[in-house]
């Protein structure tokens, strides 16, 4: 799901470009108060949702890019922005940005860090433009600090617990999940997660509960990266 390979199977009417497309995303890295693993992943799946059902999306500007990306292979890259100098910079770029969590805003050693990220509007792979061109997208991996602290949310993703993923790959695999999931449901469950702005929560799956519940929506990895071929991520439920 966030491999840029192309793909040459007919796929929702319309072959892959020989450049693919894919929905990139930032996320802010801080080495000094990183960001917590799950609020990261809660983060950019929300940031995902918020974009493809935005107004820019479903009518005006976005709406071509959009409706393209989603009717080929659905990629998702994740890359980090260092700093406040290159997550200042990110902003400049359409898209959608979302933030959540963090620590005691003291600025003590140890303090979680606020999770941000920011949704692209879908495009080519490369080419990239000259801020994103300097994002790196392997090995993003945040401290998994604690569990979600996110209650009462309208969605749960359901990450599979027979895998291990960085936290990029396991972001765009909750982002994928939860872009399923706004697909799949109905309207008056969707204007529901959009008044509570997508909250939505992520947590790591028992085996028990894996094996017996399937979820609403199940996001199947091709295998391109980090996973050896085709491998369930995640599920969603709500």
């Amino acid at each position: 799901m966030d491999s840029p390979q192309p793909d040459a199977s007919p796929i929702d009417g319309h072959l892959d470009d020989e450049i693919p497309w894919a929905m990139q995303f930032a996320i802010r890295y801080d080495k000094k108060r990183p960001a917590s693993h799950v609020d990261t992943c809660e983060a950019v799946a929300r940031a995902a949702v918020a974009l493809i059902s935005s107004p820019e999306a479903l009518e005006g500007e976005w709406r071509e890019p959009v409706d393209f990306w989603r009717d080929g292979r659905i990629r998702k890259l994740v890359r980090r922005a260092r700093g406040q100098t290159r997550w200042a910079e990110v902003q400049t770029v359409p898209g959608v940005t979302v933030e959540q969590g963090g620590g005691a805003p003291d600025g003590e050693p140890g303090d979680e860090g606020v999770a941000g990220a920011r949704a692209f509007v879908p495009a080519p792979v490369r080419p990239l433009g000259p801020v994103l061109k300097k994002l790196q997208v392997e090995g993003t991996e945040l401290p998994d600090l604690h569990p979600s602290r996110t209650e009462g949310a309208v969605v749960t993703v359901g990450v599979s617990p027979h895998i291990t993923m960085t936290t990029g790959k396991a972001a765009a695999q909750c982002a994928h999940a939860a872009q399923l999931a706004w697909e799949a449901m109905d309207e008056p469950t969707r204007q529901a997660w959009q008044a509570d702005y997508f909250r939505l929560r992520v947590e790591v799956v028992d085996a028990e509960r894996w094996a017996s519940n399937p979820g609403r929506v199940q996001v199947v990895d091709a295998g391109f990266t980090e996973l050896d071929g085709p491998t369930e991520t995640t599920r969603a439920w709500w």
